[in-house]
């Protein structure tokens, strides 16, 4: 397999990604429903490792993404994107060329430790699903957990993968000091549908599981039930609401589907095979809501706009003052947290 090279805001111009071969238990990949998929992982040598967000609706100051690219396969995913910057296509690209920031930990500490750095909220991660399949082998977001549990470093994480429960002796020494916050997405709790939706993510059931099982731990945890596409999935927001919070969830939060670029396209692909009668409709009442496929306002492009965003949204809130479920995110604490320098375990 040959060495690729490709570009992207955060990457060197003469970036190498090297190709290396990963054997993955594919029975494992996804909880009751295996669908392995022909795989190339690349080494991202770039020393970048934490990007800061400038984008005024998001609730975090960094973004850390020890993964580009997504093997869950969501076909209206906003990140599909930016593979394009890395020289790769959106569409299959996107899940089956995965670019792996092998040396992310090692990368993460040496930032935290570094005399400028100013404290502020992770996420992980915003372009990409930082338990992915491929995390059970790499164990990288395992890594920089390991790092942040001992630097006491906020953090909030979104997956759709129940492998995140495997973290939480890291995510358990981050909640002692009120520093983490665990966002499972579900964008549907009928699991025929989330096979075609999100073909290679763990299902709706072990995703609210793993909400219990984080709950019972003391690891704050809740649902962003994300995007909500309206005349597909717009309708069961209530359902999944009320399964979050019976599932122990304390927190919730929403975002309509936005279809920027050629994920447009890679959507309307997935309706002509999964949904032919429904495309034109589905379609049109994204548009409605955006004012077409992609909307870039911020405070706007998460929730639309219109009638039908609004109903959407009140339907949201009113749905968890009902159930007693928090909408705003998580206050994480940045006080606690302590510089440690490169392979020091412990501060004395």
């Amino acid at each position: 397999m040959n060495a690729h090279r490709g570009r992207g805001a955060d990457d060197n111009p003469g970036n190498r990604f090297e190709a290396f071969q990963v054997e993955v238990d594919e029975d494992a990949w996804v909880d009751d429903d295996p669908r392995p998929l022909r795989t190339e992982f690349l080494t991202d040598h770039s020393r970048t490792i934490l990007t800061r967000n400038d984008a005024e609706d998001l609730s975090f100051d960094y973004g850390l993404n020890p993964y580009r690219g997504c093997e869950h396969g969501c076909s209206y995913c906003y990140a599909r994107t930016y593979h394009e910057y890395l020289g790769y296509s959106a569409g299959l690209d996107f899940e089956s060329k995965i670019v792996v920031k092998r040396d992310a930990p090692q990368l993460l500490e040496a930032e935290l430790s570094r005399p400028g750095y100013r404290v502020g909220k992770i996420a992980m991660s915003g372009a990409t699903d930082c338990y992915q399949p491929v995390e059970r082998k790499l164990e990288l977001t395992r890594g920089c957990l390991e790092v942040m549990a001992r630097c006491r470093q906020p953090v909030a994480i979104i997956t759709k993968n129940a492998l995140v429960v495997r973290d939480i002796d890291h995510l358990v020494e981050l909640a002692r000091w009120n520093a983490v916050a665990v966002y499972l997405s579900i964008t549907t709790l009928d699991p025929a549908l989330a096979r075609i939706l999100e073909p290679r993510a763990s299902s709706p059931r072990a995703r609210l599981e793993t909400i219990g099982k984080l709950a019972a731990a003391g690891v704050p945890c809740g649902v962003s039930a994300a995007p909500m596409i309206p005349g597909l999935n717009d309708s069961e927001l209530p359902s999944i609401v009320r399964a979050v919070k019976e599932a122990g969830g304390r927190f919730a939060a929403y975002s309509v589907v936005r279809l920027p670029g050629a994920v447009g396209s890679v959507f309307e692909g997935w309706l002509d095979r999964h949904f032919p009668g429904k495309k034109e409709m589905v379609l049109g009442r994204i548009e409605g809501m955006q004012g077409g496929l992609n909307n870039l306002k911020p405070g706007e492009r998460m929730r639309g706009r219109g009638q039908a965003a609004g109903q959407l949204r009140a339907l949201f809130h009113a749905s968890c003052r009902r159930l007693g479920l928090e909408t705003n995110p998580p206050p994480l604490e940045t006080r606690h947290f302590r510089r440690v320098m490169p392979g020091q375990k412990e501060l004395f």
